[in-house]
């Protein structure tokens, strides 16, 4: 084979060549020319496509060794925005990004998740509305991106027997929010979405890691190779309903006993001190109440830790992640973290924990938002999408 032909590292195609942009890898027509292979002149063409449509600015001169700088480019960050939305079993956040995944505003608010589907999103739906009306940018919507906190079947996007969310089980939240709005809208669960988020502010990295969601309930993601890593159905990193070993015989939301979410999740140890006298009516009350130090409520944070590190040592000893990170309410008390650190350097091989990383969460309230925000942009911005709109452009 002739060494002076090129291999092809992108499709050549108007949406294979703006991902080329979008990624970073090309920053002006020469370079999507040495990327794609495409004479300078194909590659010109293509490129000035995509800034016609609004897709693609020039950026200035670009950066040569010899002769005229080439002309740069980059995503047109002000082509339009999209939301992110993160639903907890009483909280909700939401955030505006632009197409370059910036954060243009967010906000944070109470909400009741068992209130059921149609009231939580008309009113995830008004609080969007209202976040674009008052955003400082004036960009049009173009998509959501949404975690719910419960399993959701991939790639369909149907809601999985949730626990605490009477009403959801088998509710696709993504068409219903677009009969809303108006405008595309995908769905994960949330703790898959604040693991992708997570990612995304650390960089590559946080390639491989098991994300822990811990508040109110507990559930788990993974990124593997820097992707989420759903599975088979989108199950994967589920960890809720896995049995603890010499746990209590606690009866948990999907009829067995001793699951992880039904001793150790903020919920189950809210209900313990409640039964114990303790004026405590939530998982923000519990850690209130630990930072205080009360001596029950930092103990029973510790074991949930224990219990949670218990079912995750078998998880670090398959999977060998580099990073085991805490998110949530729960991360917030150092007694549960160093409860679930205990739990895995004792349960796991030494040669899976030697340069193993447990802490918690960098991205904190952003996570579920910046995960859900790209969601969206990932669908919105898919090359295939690009691709028809650009030919659908040429043949008018």
């Amino acid at each position: 084979m002739s060494s002076n032909l090129r291999v092809l590292r992108y499709p050549t195609s108007p949406g294979g060549i703006f991902d080329l942009i979008r990624r970073g890898t090309a920053a002006s027509r020469a370079d999507v020319a040495k990327e794609t292979g495409l004479s300078p002149t194909t590659a010109a063409l293509r490129v000035n496509e995509l800034i016609q449509l609004g897709y693609v600015v020039e950026t200035g001169p670009g950066q040569s060794q010899v002769g005229r700088r080439p002309r740069g480019v980059g995503i047109n960050a002000s082509y339009g925005m999209v939301a992110g939305v993160d639903l907890g079993g009483k909280h909700a956040s939401f955030g505006l990004f632009d197409l370059q995944g910036q954060l243009i505003s967010e906000r944070h608010t109470a909400l009741d998740i068992t209130q059921g589907p149609e009231p939580v999103l008309n009113e995830v739906a008004g609080q969007i509305r209202n976040l674009v009306e008052t955003s400082s940018e004036r960009l049009r919507l173009l998509g959501v991106g949404m975690g719910l906190p419960g399993p959701v079947s991939f790639p369909e996007g149907k809601m999985v027997s949730p626990a605490r969310m009477p009403g959801w089980n088998g509710v696709e939240a993504g068409a219903l929010l677009r009969e809303i709005l108006g405008v595309p809208v995908f769905v994960d669960n949330d703790a898959n979405l604040m693991a992708l988020g997570e990612h995304l502010i650390r960089g590559e990295d946080a390639d491989d890691f098991i994300f822990v969601k811990a508040g109110s309930s507990i559930g788990g993601g993974v990124i593997a190779g820097g992707r989420i890593h759903h599975g088979y159905r989108g199950m994967a990193g589920d960890i809720s309903h896995v049995s603890v070993p010499d746990a209590p015989a606690t009866l948990c939301s999907c009829g067995r006993t001793g699951c992880l979410d039904a001793v150790a999740g903020g919920a189950a140890i809210v209900k313990v001190l409640h039964a114990a006298g303790e004026a405590v009516t939530d998982t923000p009350d519990l850690i209130r109440l630990a930072a205080n130090g009360h001596p029950v409520a930092t103990h029973l944070l510790r074991e949930a830790g224990n219990r949670t590190g218990v079912v995750l040592s078998s998880i670090v000893n398959f999977f060998n992640p580099r990073r085991v990170i805490l998110g949530g309410t729960l991360s917030e008390a150092e007694s549960f973290i160093s409860g679930v650190q205990s739990a895995i350097y004792t349960e796991c091989q030494p040669f899976a924990t030697d340069s193993l990383e447990i802490e918690a969460t960098k991205a904190k309230k952003t996570g579920g938002i910046t995960g859900s925000a790209r969601l969206a942009l990932d669908r919105i911005l898919d090359p295939a999408r690009i691709t028809a709109a650009v030919n659908a452009s040429t043949r008018k």
